[in-house]
């Protein structure tokens, strides 16, 4: 556990040191959750009624999207730098690399979920009780979680920060369309509601929709934050599995 929170040591005092990526990725998710109060302002209420039922799920997207491209950002200036390549060869598993640099991004992470979804529950001024605000701060935390996950996965796959961007337009956005987040997903194709369970952001925004309801299925909900909570194994191995080929 010693390296793992070396590793996680030096993550955070590099979030530290590059201020202008850590203010960057704390105030855009801010901006754009005030530009989503501006444009939800500006459509007749009757489409976004209950507006929490969008949202909610928007919200947990900004959070997937940020924690994403800042971690697959960060890996591939390690990778750049030799740094993966350095502790390998000292002797660093693969798994504890991994577990460092998750552990690393756990404040960051942790602290963009809270700020966001506080500015969110305020503008729009959504009143929930603690007990549900708790769990829908754990839910849209553990898909935070799962996008740094799939940040590490995908990062193997980048050369340079440029080669990132592609994997945003087929991954991250079409689960914005496919997770049932603006129209439910029984009302898209039959090939699109399968396509869309390989989202993580599915799974979230069915336990999400739950929370905010008026009625609550439990057993939903267990089942869908279950599978959520299987993309951390699921990624976890992934990533170990490409380090092994690509390091």
């Amino acid at each position: 556990m010693k390296k793992v929170f070396i590793i996680a040591g030096r993550i955070m005092r590099q979030l530290r040191h590059d201020k202008r990526l850590l203010l960057l990725s704390i105030l855009g998710p801010l901006i754009i959750i005030y530009f989503l109060k501006v444009f939800f302002d500006a459509i007749p209420l009757p489409f976004y009624i209950p507006k929490s039922r969008y949202v909610v799920p928007v919200t947990a997207f900004i959070v997937h999207f940020i924690s994403f491209v800042t971690c697959t950002i960060l890996l591939v200036q390690e990778r750049r730098a030799g740094t993966l390549e350095r502790l390998i060869i000292s002797g660093v598993t693969r798994i504890e690399i991994i577990a460092g640099f998750l552990l690393g991004y756990f404040a960051l992470v942790t602290f963009q979920t809270a700020i966001i979804q506080a500015e969110a529950f305020w503008l729009f001024k959504l009143k929930f009780s603690p007990e549900t605000i708790l769990i829908l701060f754990a839910v849209t935390w553990l898909l935070a979680v799962v996008s740094v996950l799939l940040g590490i996965f995908i990062s193997t796959f980048a050369r340079n920060e440029g080669q990132i961007f592609p994997f945003i337009p087929l991954i991250i956005v079409p689960s914005a369309f496919l997770s049932g987040m603006i129209v439910d997903v029984a009302q898209l194709p039959k090939w699109a509601q399968v396509l869309s369970r390989i989202f993580p952001l599915y799974y979230a925004n069915n336990v999400l929709q739950q929370l905010i309801g008026d009625e609550r299925a439990f057993f939903i909900i267990l089942i869908n934050f279950y599978a959520l909570a299987g993309y951390v194994v699921v990624l976890l191995l992934l990533a170990a599995s490409t380090f092994k080929d690509t390091e």
